[in-house]
């Protein structure tokens, strides 16, 4: 009888306990037990006198007033608790399978009742907003509210007041749904166009992939409804992300994409031009458009673009939403609705998921609510769902933030919509996330050519023989008196019509054009290629401009007390200014406050950003009593742009999406991710394989992401040392990001500050310093912020070129370890070239250099990375002009050694090699 644990009573003394809290303070009590109590104490009022059994102490008073009856009042509710938290295990949901069976069931008899009582009144159905009623037409109730085609979960959520508003809202109309004759009618072209839009593809594509929506038509309608739905409720912007599953249809039926477009596509025809652009695959483009809804409003919906790779785009939307929501509605979010569309086997699977979930509630990405739905086909690929997780729901993964799920059967249309409005209503309500698992099936195989009898046999003799969603609910509103026998035929006939005439005419067309994707916020901005990406831009700051900036974030608030490391990090500053003597901290707080001046925005987050990892950027300080923040870039004066830190959680595959999305719907903001370590971006490498080295090139779509990674052999092991620059240097190609390794502040500066100039945005990776942050000649003087340019690359101003007889290129931190031996050993023969941007590589201005010295004959490529990382593959691949002679570590598996004295061994070796070519490894 273990099994059955849950179901026995609780002591008496709880109750006991409970009346009491109840008659002291009822709003104190959960809402069904204060329902209860009410109940009781009318029937103790009006009913039979005491008898023995139970006695809840009322104020000291004994009342012993516990029947039989009393005794299954509370076996009802315990029945009713029973539905509302187990429920869902029951429902019929499931269209083409039957569902897995879980014990104990909701048989009465499990709860101390029989069918001798079925026709007793009890006060119990209050709980569930009814009047008193007969056990059979509560449990008819609580059937049709839990146990029908939608399952709800909800009561592990802690909230009593998020729990009652739930409670309420199903119990309307049994949980069913109840729409007028125009409703369903547009439910059923809706769903007619999902059918018919497949059946189309499926004849004149024959064999080719397009992961159709069938088996899941029922969310055309649904989405459809919701935008609608949405707009009325002051929704003015909508951002969506799914995989490719049923993308084409929802762009046709949903986002309006004009169906030609959508042939070209099928055809395979070139592009409207071929030089900045090579596009992708038809099922992973991305559409803004703006909808009329039927009652005249207008709404901006988006679908953003997204590789194979699943899930990847949830973090990209929530980016997107957060910044129309910054920028367009910061007083209020909710005008601002993003929705997650997963896979059943992806959601559970894929960690980024579980990433982006833990944002929900965070100050810096909050979004007031997702609507997440899960396309449920009972396969992953070819993957069971048995093997495909070890939850029970592939949306358990809700629970994490209390939201609520609805499990429906995507074969009930109305059920579908139904469930859509409620989740909508429930995050304009509660701002909070909100889960639909549309439970359906995939039609074919994974990708229309796969056969998938060879994994699911039974399952796919059963889908072969059911009726797709449109003409089942034709049936049911036949049945009704809805619609005639004529109805669905002529909206078949409409629609497909429309359909070959927009094929005959994309056929006339030799070109595919693509739509670009948010092309509203991108006005005013232009592609470029690698030359201009080389040009010089103007990026110095007026002097009254850094005078105000600086004086801001040198001084502390006087009524503040701060400890005493902040007093003096801030005073250090100070005196940098007045001693004209800038570390790299500076340079980048002028750089902020200059383009928050200048009316552009500035948001960094990551781990540890707000002081960052080494202590060095104190963009947050605190107040040592109340630990009030203090934000001195806030206090510019006459500020135009926003700024915002914030230190994120534990994530950098989902931050790192969310920043790229933030990036995408705001050019206007300089958006900065930063590595807590360099080579810690290995956790998010699939959003910089698939969006920030290649969205460009494959959805013409810029970006002006920042990402700062922590790179410098220090002797701190492999996984402090490099961030891998060899990797970025590797997806470079033509004019799809800058890659930079600065090494002083003012060059820091002006590189910040081109971000935002050019009217072209480009992601830019920086290798950022460490033990620089504090070296003693990596500082810069105030004339070098508010005059000059970035610069590619620096030339060494301490040598004769006539006397060098040994010219060496490096990068970043290395050249000062460098300097220091050539002045330990008085060399003058040796010239050290800083390469401050690796990407786009400046030949050119390289090739003036190698000029200028007339006398050197060996010319070396040094780096402290092993031979197999770093810059020097990449500099043996595009720069021909001269033959590099390598000095650097040999190759190594690992960025650098474990052991402390190892790892200066190395390093020493590789210096030693860049002033004796004898001893090359």
């Amino acid at each position: 009888m273990d099994r059955f644990s849950f179901l026995n009573a609780a002591h008496t003394a709880f109750f006991a306990d409970l009346y009491d809290q109840y008659l002291e303070n009822p709003d104190s009590v959960e809402p069904s037990w204060r329902a209860f109590f009410q109940g009781f104490d009318f029937a103790n009022e009006f009913g039979a006198g005491p008898v023995e059994g139970l006695a809840l102490s009322a104020n000291g008073q004994d009342c012993s007033v516990v029947t039989d009856k009393l005794q299954k009042e509370f076996n009802v509710l315990k029945l009713i608790d029973a539905y509302r938290t187990r429920g869902h295990l029951f429902t019929k949901t499931n269209p083409v399978r039957e569902r897995r069976t879980y014990s104990p069931d909701l048989k009465i008899e499990n709860f101390g009742l029989s069918n001798a009582d079925l026709d007793i009144v009890f006060d119990a159905a209050k709980v569930v907003n009814l009047n008193p009623s007969s056990l059979r037409d509560i449990i008819k109730h609580l059937d049709n509210v839990y146990c029908q085609h939608i399952g709800v979960e909800y009561m592990y959520i802690r909230d009593p007041k998020v729990i009652d508003w739930i409670q309420r809202r199903l119990d309307i109309n049994d949980n069913l749904p109840s729409f007028n004759a125009d409703q369903k009618k547009r439910i059923l072209k809706k769903l007619n166009e999902a059918v018919s839009f497949e059946n189309f593809l499926h004849t004149k594509y024959v064999g080719q992939k397009r992961f159709s929506l069938e088996g899941i038509e029922s969310a055309i309608p649904a989405l459809d409804f919701l935008i609608e739905a949405a707009a009325d409720k002051g929704v003015e912007q909508f951002v969506m992300g799914m995989a490719h599953r049923g993308r084409l249809n929802v762009l046709a039926n949903v986002f309006g994409k004009p169906t030609q477009d959508i042939f070209s596509e099928f055809d395979g025809k070139d592009y409207d031009d071929d030089a900045l652009f090579d596009g992708d695959v038809k099922y992973h483009l991305g559409l803004t458009a703006d909808r009329q809804t039927q009652n005249g409003k207008k709404i901006n919906i988006n679908l953003a673009p997204n590789p194979s790779h699943l899930e990847t785009v949830g973090a990209v939307i929530e980016g997107i939403a957060r910044a129309k929501q910054d920028k367009y509605y910061p007083e209020d979010f909710s005008k601002v609705l993003p929705i997650a569309v997963h896979g059943d086997a992806a959601v559970a699977g894929q960690g980024i998921v579980y990433e982006i979930i833990q944002m929900a509630k965070l100050d810096g990405y909050k979004t007031n609510g997702t609507i997440h739905v899960v396309f449920n086909n009972q396969v992953g690929f070819t993957t069971n769902y048995l093997d495909a997780r070890s939850s029970t729901y592939c949306t358990d993964v809700a629970k994490v933030t209390l939201s609520p799920v609805l499990h429906v059967n995507a074969d009930d249309a109305e059920a579908v919509v139904h469930a859509m409005l409620f989740a909508l209503e429930y995050r304009m309500e509660f701002k909070q996330d909100v889960f639909i698992d549309l439970l359906g099936y995939r039609k074919y195989g994974h990708n229309e050519g796969d056969e998938p009898k060879f994994t699911q046999p039974i399952l796919y003799k059963a889908i072969a023989k059911h009726k797709n969603p449109r003409d089942l609910y034709a049936e049911q509103l036949k049945a009704e008196g809805a619609i005639d026998g004529n109805f669905v035929k002529q909206l078949e006939e409409e629609y497909k019509a429309s359909l070959e005439e927009n094929l005959e005419n994309s056929r006339k067309k030799d070109l595919t054009v693509i739509s670009p994707f948010m092309q509203d916020e991108w006005k005013g901005f232009e592609q470029v290629e690698a030359e201009g990406m080389l040009k010089k831009y103007e990026t110095k700051a007026s002097k009254e401009i850094i005078d105000a900036v600086a004086k801001t974030v040198t001084e502390l608030p006087s009524d503040k007390k701060f400890i005493k490391n902040i007093t003096k990090v801030i005073g250090d500053r100070k005196k940098m200014v007045d001693e004209n003597r800038l570390d790299w901290a500076m340079g980048e707080m002028l750089a902020y406050g200059s383009l928050l001046t200048e009316g552009y925005d500035v948001r960094i987050s990551g781990q540890d950003v707000e002081r960052g990892t080494f202590s060095h950027r104190h963009a947050v300080v605190k107040v040592e009593d109340s630990e009030e923040e203090v934000i001195l870039l806030n206090h510019i004066p006459n500020k135009k742009g926003n700024f915002s830190v914030y230190n994120s959680h534990l994530s950098e595959y989902g931050v790192l999406g969310f920043e790229y999305g933030y990036a995408l719907a705001n050019p206007n903001a300089l958006t900065i991710w930063e590595a807590q370590f360099g080579d810690f971006s290995n956790g998010a490498q699939i959003m910089i394989d698939q969006y920030i080295s290649a969205a460009e090139d494959k959805w013409n779509n810029q970006n002006g992401i920042v990402m700062l990674l922590p790179h410098g052999y220090e002797n701190q092991g492999a996984e402090h040392s490099s961030a891998r620059m060899e990797r970025y240097l590797q997806l470079c190609a033509n004019h799809n990001m800058y890659v930079a390794d600065c090494t002083t502040p003012a060059n820091f500066f002006h590189l910040l500050r081109r971000q935002m100039v050019t009217k072209f945005r480009k992601p830019l990776v920086v290798m950022t310093p460490k033990s620089l942050l504090r070296h003693p000649e990596a500082i810069s003087a105030l004339s070098e912020f508010t005059d000059g340019q970035f610069q590619e690359v620096i030339d060494d101003a301490n040598v004769n070129p006539a006397d060098v007889k040994t010219l060496v290129f490096c990068t970043g931190k290395f050249y000062y370890d460098l300097k220091a031996e050539r002045e330990a050993n008085g060399r003058k023969d040796v010239a050290f070239v800083r390469l401050e941007q690796l990407f786009p590589l400046p030949v050119e201005q390289m090739k003036a250099i190698i000029a200028k010295y007339p006398n050197a004959d060996d010319y070396v490529w040094a780096q402290e990375e092993p031979r197999n990382m770093g810059a020097y593959g990449y500099m043996l691949m595009y720069f021909n002009e001269v033959k590099f002679r390598i000095a650097s570590p040999k190759a190594y598996s690992a960025p650098a050694a474990g052991s402390y004295v190892r790892s200066k061994k190395r390093h020493a070796a590789a210096i030693a090699m860049v002033f004796d070519k004898t001893l090359f490894q």
